[in-house]
């Protein structure tokens, strides 16, 4: 009988595991990254607008799925650059989102 209990209790927790290991953007920062990302995806016309958009989309998705908010606060803070092993780390991560030619 506790078993069943301690699993009714458990369960519903469990559940909630995958949506808490996903970091939330800060207020407006997702859409300058898109923003920016886009603008330099497609700057020189090495890239159309489309799939600007849909690399940096993926980028933004990597981002929220494989940091933190903190983590991707400090990618993004205009004022002070990331570490030079966080940089590298999204770099790394990001690149599984290859422009298709």
């Amino acid at each position: 009988m506790r078993l069943i209990r301690l699993f009714a209790f458990a369960a519903p927790l469990a559940l909630l595991l995958p949506l808490s290991a996903n970091a939330a953007w800060p207020a407006g920062v997702k859409a300058q990254y898109m923003k920016d990302c886009t603008a330099a995806a497609s700057q020189n016309n090495k890239v159309n607008t489309a799939e600007a958009e849909k690399h940096c989309g993926c980028g933004a998705d990597v981002l929220e799925k494989k940091f933190t908010t903190q983590e991707i606060s400090q990618l993004m803070d205009p004022k002070t650059p990331p570490t030079a092993e966080l940089g590298q780390r999204a770099l790394k991560e990001i690149s599984v989102c290859r422009v298709q030619k």
